[in-house]
């Protein structure tokens, strides 16, 4: 039997090469002609005044190869920490939602568990796929079951251990980028030292420019690459945080509008 390919594989294949075709295309507009323009600059003023040493800027720290990569393995996180941001608040919007609707003090007993059960079974399918109506099926059925709140509390509570391990699973591509995005830069590093290297005969003769060059290199890839790695890591956290505390409030949720109201007579 075919297997659909999930959307989440083809969001993952399209958002990269989409973050492939922005930062290139911002890198051949913008940020390589730029560079040149400043290096024409700077060729200018070292004819005029050999002592003249230039500022940093912004356009030669990012216009290397390794740089580019680092923005692009940073827009393709950024796509996907947005994708996990709005299934999450899509998840944290049904708490606000009565499912069983149970009033203050109503109880339900294992022989009510059928009644009480048919408004998450009338659901639409991928309604009842989602996080909190899933752990009220589960909880429910178990107490229908095995006629106990206790097995009921655990069932909810093994649900909601499981969404957490499977919340965090899914963000092991954006693990991947923050680990990729200073692995590049250090590409850089090893290829910037690596051209330094190869001018050292022509440094010993006074020419120093092919040695400064590598190693300009050298420190921009290893600066881009840390900054944004900082910068992915931050985002990384925050939904981390919201998804523990998505899990938090989902079990909160099931143990007030539910667990509270069962009764094994």
């Amino acid at each position: 039997m075919n297997k659909r390919i999930p959307f989440d594989f083809f969001f993952m294949v399209g958002s990269l090469l989409l973050s492939v075709i922005i930062v290139h295309a911002t890198y051949t507009a913008v940020i390589r002609p730029a560079a040149e323009e400043v290096k024409r600059g700077w060729a200018e003023r070292w004819e005029v005044e050999p002592t003249f040493a230039p500022e940093p800027h912004l356009m030669i720290i990012l216009h290397e190869q390794e740089p580019e990569a680092c923005f692009i393995l940073t827009v393709w996180a950024g796509f996907i920490l947005a994708y996990r941001w709005r299934l999450l608040s899509r998840e944290r919007a049904l708490l606000e939602r009565d499912f069983i609707g149970l009033r203050e003090g109503q109880i339900i007993f294992p022989d009510d568990v059928r009644e009480f059960s048919r408004p998450l079974e009338q659901l639409p399918v991928e309604d009842q796929k989602r996080f909190l109506p899933r752990a009220l099926k589960v909880a429910i059925n178990r107490f229908g079951a095995t006629r106990s709140v206790q097995h009921a509390a655990s069932a909810s509570r093994d649900e909601c251990e499981f969404e957490a391990a499977r919340l965090d699973a899914e963000l092991s591509l954006i693990r991947f980028s923050v680990w990729a995005i200073p692995a590049v830069g250090f590409v850089g590093t090893v290829r910037g030292i690596g051209a330094a290297l190869q001018q050292a005969q022509r440094a010993a003769a006074g020419d120093v420019t092919g040695v400064t060059q590598g190693l300009g290199i050298t420190f921009n890839a290893t600066l881009v690459a840390l900054t944004l790695c900082i910068v992915v890591m931050f985002f990384l956290h925050q939904l981390q945080l919201l998804q523990d505390r998505l899990v938090l409030d989902t079990k909160t949720y099931v143990d007030d509008q539910l667990i509270r109201h069962l009764r094994e007579r």
